[in-house]
């Protein structure tokens, strides 16, 4: 964001950096002497093992790849306490956040096909540094289309276990024994070609292990998501992959706590939280509430968003009392993974594609569970109580009103 002030009015005009930087972080490093930023950051990003996540160097061919392709590439390690009777379970987590590569104007083919060219490249990247388990944002296969309520976006969905995007992904994920999750526009054939958004968990053998569709859908500013398709019906399946129990919590679901709490009461020890979302609407949001989730719930999450403006033929209108328009605005990137210890790296590129890898020791989960207690000390039974009375049609809410109002 650019920001200027006259005359004591502020105005933002959003250009996809940070007043200027490439991210929060690079602002930060630019201003803040490092003995004080060293604090700055045990207060908004929090320790693990008594520091900062590590950051770990990169080989200088890692490095050199990054530069020439344009992207952002960033890797950190999460460390556990060494125990006696475990084996430390080390896991490298990659997250890819990645923009649309032609105009939105561009036949459909030739724009699908120049996101798989982004893509791969960046998966190649991914698999030459060692990640084991790796997610894509949501619908990373298209543009995010869906303020535009245009039904020919539809073209771009598929099955979810014989699409070409599933076929393509399969490759990859057996060529370099990585578990892959891939959020789609998913196509129902066996049930009257029904669309969903959807995340498909392709295994480390190119196997489809299963699918979850998304359970919140949104109906704020730009995001008419339910023009194309409603909640999912999948619950909160956490699936057991070669290198740790996965779930995906699938963009709005972020804003949903017991969302987040499902995925963690199923046994999850990293959800990816797979979103498409722009500056104006939720990035106060946005570094608090994928943390929040981890320390929470107890899980490691990677909370990834796609980047870039992507301009629309047809302008659009939201029945908010904006003049019409043709974007949504900027989709700030800012990709970040978060321990459950309460520690997070620092974020991806505002503006541009890039990669982020960390290494993490699952053991972290249970040492953190045993701490905290949290799980322990939840109230079910209670929250249970509640929420039955809640949905019945006779409920009245538990306010004890002063008598001398």
């Amino acid at each position: 964001c650019a920001i200027a002030i006259k005359d004591g009015v502020i105005a933002v005009s959003d250009d996809g950096t940070v007043a200027g930087h490439d991210s929060l972080d690079a602002l930060f490093k630019k201003y803040i002497p490092e003995k004080e930023l060293a604090e700055v950051k045990r207060i908004l990003y929090g320790w693990n093992a008594g520091a900062p996540v590590r950051g770990v160097e990169l080989p200088a061919e890692a490095e050199a790849s990054a530069k020439a392709g344009g992207y952002d590439l960033q890797a950190y390690k999460f460390l556990a306490s060494p125990e006696q009777l475990r084996e430390p379970r080390l896991v490298k987590i990659g997250i890819i956040q990645h923009g649309i590569v032609l105009p939105t104007t561009a036949p459909f083919r030739e724009q699908k096909d120049a996101i798989f060219a982004r893509v791969k490249e960046l998966i190649e990247e991914a698999g030459a540094l060692g990640v084991n388990v790796l997610s894509l944002e949501e619908a990373w296969t298209m543009p995010f289309a869906f303020a535009t309520r245009e039904k020919s976006w539809c073209e771009f969905a598929e099955s979810a276990e014989t699409g070409e995007a599933t076929v393509f992904l399969q490759a990859l994920a057996k060529k370099f024994n990585m578990v892959i999750v891939s959020p789609i526009l998913e196509r129902d054939e066996m049930h009257g070609d029904t669309i969903w958004n959807t995340a498909v968990v392709i295994g480390n053998n190119g196997n489809v292990i299963g699918k979850h569709r998304k359970n919140h859908i949104p109906r704020v500013g730009d995001f008419n998501e339910a023009t194309y398709y409603t909640e999912g019906n999948t619950g909160h399946p956490v699936f057991e992959t070669a290198f740790g129990k996965v779930g995906i919590n699938i963009c709005y679901g972020r804003h949903h706590p017991l969302n987040w709490q499902a995925f963690g009461m199923n046994g999850a020890e990293i959800v990816f939280n797979p979103s498409a979302t722009v500056g104006a609407l939720s990035e106060p949001m946005w570094a608090i509430e994928a943390r929040n989730a981890a320390i929470t719930s107890n899980y490691f999450v990677g909370a990834i968003n796609r980047v870039g403006t992507e301009v629309f033929p047809n302008a659009f209108t939201s029945g908010d009392g904006q003049p019409a328009h043709k974007d949504f605005g900027h989709f700030y990137g800012s990709s970040y993974i978060a321990g459950p210890d309460a520690s997070r790296t620092p974020s991806l590129s505002r503006k541009r594609d890039g990669l982020l890898i960390a290494e993490v020791d699952l053991n972290l989960v249970q040492q953190v569970k045993d701490r905290w207690m949290l799980r322990i000390t939840a109230r079910y039974d209670l929250y249970a109580a509640f929420f039955n009375e809640y949905i019945s049609l006779d409920y009245k809410p538990q306010i004890i009103k002063d008598p001398s109002l």
